[in-house]
């Protein structure tokens, strides 16, 4: 039976992926997490009781543990979405980023390397290491213009600098050693179990409890929106059918200023909760979620806009996304009221 070893898995987009896994192929799916602040078992509830799937708590800087991992699971493939990944954290306190995005991709390769020297000819030629890295390696663009797999790496934060030297490390471990490696570059993902402190859930989140909303500089930065269940489903295709050496860019094609982003928030909120019946709004006499839009000063270092050209991706593995931003944010923002015990549980002690 094929085993994927997913790092990372107990996050946002990686336990979306077990979901997509599970439901999908016949794998055993084996999670390896740290559980920093990000990573909850409470992401995996659903599926903890599945035969094919099994938790493992580690750290993937840590050696001896990743080859304990591959001893005991002799992994098919490794999915590399272990990372440290927000922007703001990352220029408060850089050191984590490089431990876990830079040493822990390194470790992960490393052992794989000697891993797959000891697999047989046809166990060899089967296996897969594939790293989710981010558009954000490519710095930022202009107001035309889209991102490319051959685009020049220009990181501008601690967090997307990490990610490209880690992408640098899984290239290199192809045309050196080639292992077969693949690596998908994703624009902003959305979609259940984000964590809340990420632009979209705080944004529910802020807005529900009558909170400010609070926007970076004039709100006009542009990303592209990708709902992560499309994410995954890319990453599977990546897995079952990319090139190995190859890098895929997968992209929503839903360009969108943070600014529309939150009008679209307040607006699907506004369907399932009316401001008029929200007692957090009347207490503070707001009659409308817009109300509650802030603007605050900057984040250093804030890249304009993103935008990804997935065209090689739709072309060679077949793959687009099924949800436009419409959709994907209406069953966001459903899921987000629907499961305020998530939220609190996933926040409780940070």
């Amino acid at each position: 039976m094929t085993t994927l070893l997913v790092t990372g898995g107990a996050g946002f987009i990686g336990c979306n992926f077990v979901r997509v896994a599970l439901e999908r192929t016949d794998a055993r799916v084996v999670v390896l997490d740290k559980l920093t602040y990000a990573g909850s078992l409470e992401n995996l509830r659903d599926v903890s009781d599945d035969a094919r799937f099994q938790f493992v708590r580690a750290d993937i800087a840590d050696r001896t543990a990743v080859e304990q991992v591959f001893r005991d699971h002799t992994p098919t493939a490794v999915l590399n979405f272990a990372a440290e990944s927000h922007v703001d954290r990352s220029i408060d306190g850089p050191d984590a980023f490089i431990h876990t995005n830079v040493v822990g991709t390194f470790v992960l390769l490393e052992v794989a390397r000697h891993h797959v020297a000891r697999l047989g000819a046809s166990d060899r030629d089967r296996f897969r290491f594939l790293h989710v890295s981010t558009d954000e390696v490519y710095g930022s663009l202009g107001a035309t213009g889209l991102f490319r797999e051959d685009t020049p790496y220009a990181p501008n934060s601690p967090y997307s600098a990490s990610k490209a030297g880690a992408d640098h490390l899984v290239r290199a471990y192809f045309h050196t050693y080639g292992l077969a490696t693949l690596t998908t570059n994703c624009s902003n993902n959305y979609g259940p179990y984000h964590f809340p402190e990420k632009m979209i859930p705080l944004m529910i989140l802020n807005a529900l409890d009558g909170e400010r909303l609070p926007i970076y500089g004039d709100g006009r930065n542009v990303r592209d929106w990708l709902y992560v269940e499309d994410h995954c489903e890319g990453i599977l295709a990546a897995l079952e059918r990319g090139r190995p050496g190859e890098k895929y860019n997968l992209g929503g094609n839903n360009e969108r200023t943070n600014l529309e982003i939150v009008d679209r928030i307040c607006s699907e909120i506004e369907k399932l909760v009316p401001a008029a019946g929200n007692e957090a709004l009347r207490a503070k006499g707001i009659d409308a979620y817009t109300q509650l839009k802030t603007f605050v000063e900057d984040r250093p270092g804030h890249d304009r806009r993103y935008a990804i050209d997935a065209r090689k991706a739709r072309r060679e593995l077949g793959w687009e996304p099924r949800h436009d931003l419409d959709s994907g944010l209406a069953r966001t923002v459903e899921w987000f009221v629907a499961n305020r015990d998530w939220c609190e549980a996933v926040q409780r002690g940070n």
